[in-house]
């Protein structure tokens, strides 16, 4: 997906409060905290703020920066980490294996899907529509304003990770991707599809809150293999599944301390990140209060991010 986040640290050292009990004191550091435009991000980012700040004494600031940028911040020394990365080989290459100002932190513990999705009442409606071979067939019932005599694909922020205009050139579906402009966009469309039993044809990814509230059907393209996707112009294959990472700054790997040991430690499930999405888009809480309701009820998954001594 697109997805990612960058960390900024400055003034980094390791946290003197025993784990469990929220340190006094001065700041150990400042941590600046870059959110990426999806939910699923800003539940990771919640709980890392929450616990960087409550259990290892850092002094905490957000602010938002699509992912390209903050991978770019691992040069001019304005990022430290990005704690929700899809994939990326590319970007990798340039800053891990060429520049060098970037090091692999380990997985999130998410496995991340990308696809394209129906709502559920139009797989009972017409059975065979999660066939990509078919989906020419349906192309009218999709057609939007937007979209002109082709039938409408929805995509979210342009920034977001999609093959979605090569495949429908390569695929030669009679399709035109229109961007919603967001993710809260996306999701919208996809409750009225389901509420108003309206024909839609979406790009959308897991782990997403909204799978546990409605029920959508994958689309089945052609099936992935290694290297179908090498030529972003010649994609033809649907999206592999990703095992979705952190990646830090070789500076921020070197000198960050305790925070460093955090990001690399902090892992956990997909339903664990739906949960907190949960609470901050459904239940109106705000990302403090949503990693504290998750923390104290999940001090046994959260426990082993600590670095020891801290």
């Amino acid at each position: 997906m697109t997805a990612v986040l960058g960390l900024v640290l400055s003034g980094c050292g390791g946290a003197t409060s025993d784990a469990g009990s929220a340190p006094s004191g001065e700041s150990k550091g400042t941590v600046n905290l870059a959110i990426n435009p999806w939910v699923g991000y800003e539940a990771n980012a919640a709980v890392i703020e929450y616990l960087l700040e409550k259990e290892l004494g850092y002094t905490v600031e957000t602010k938002n920066l699509k992912e390209e940028i903050a991978w770019q911040g691992f040069e001019t020394g304005e990022v430290d980490a990005i704690v929700e990365n899809w994939g990326h080989p590319d970007l990798k290459k340039t800053y891990i294996e060429d520049k060098k100002v970037a090091v692999d932190a380990g997985p999130t513990g998410n496995t991340g899907v990308i696809g394209w999705y129906v709502p559920q009442w139009m797989v009972e409606q017409y059975p065979d529509i999660t066939d990509g071979a078919n989906l020419n067939k349906y192309a009218d019932l999709f057609k939007t304003s937007e979209s002109g005599a082709q039938g409408q694909l929805l995509d979210g922020d342009p920034s977001f990770v999609t093959n979605d205009a090569a495949l429908v050139e390569n695929l030669k579906l009679n399709y035109k991707v229109v961007y919603s402009g967001s993710e809260a966009a996306l999701i919208k469309a996809a409750q009225q599809a389901t509420a108003q039993k309206k024909p839609l044809l979406f790009y959308f990814y897991e782990p997403q809150w909204l799978f546990a509230k409605e029920k959508y059907a994958r689309v089945k393209l052609p099936a992935y293999t290694e290297g179908c996707d090498a030529d972003p112009k010649k994609v033809a294959c649907d999206y592999p599944d990703y095992v979705l990472d952190k990646v830090v700054s070789k500076k921020f790997a070197d000198t960050g301390g305790a925070a460093y040991e955090f990001v690399k430690n902090f892992t956990w499930t997909n339903d664990d990140q739906n949960l907190v999405s949960d609470y901050l888009t459904n239940q109106g809480m705000s990302a403090e209060q949503a990693a504290e309701k998750w923390a104290s009820e999940h001090e046994a998954t959260w426990k082993s991010w600590i670095p020891a001594g801290s």
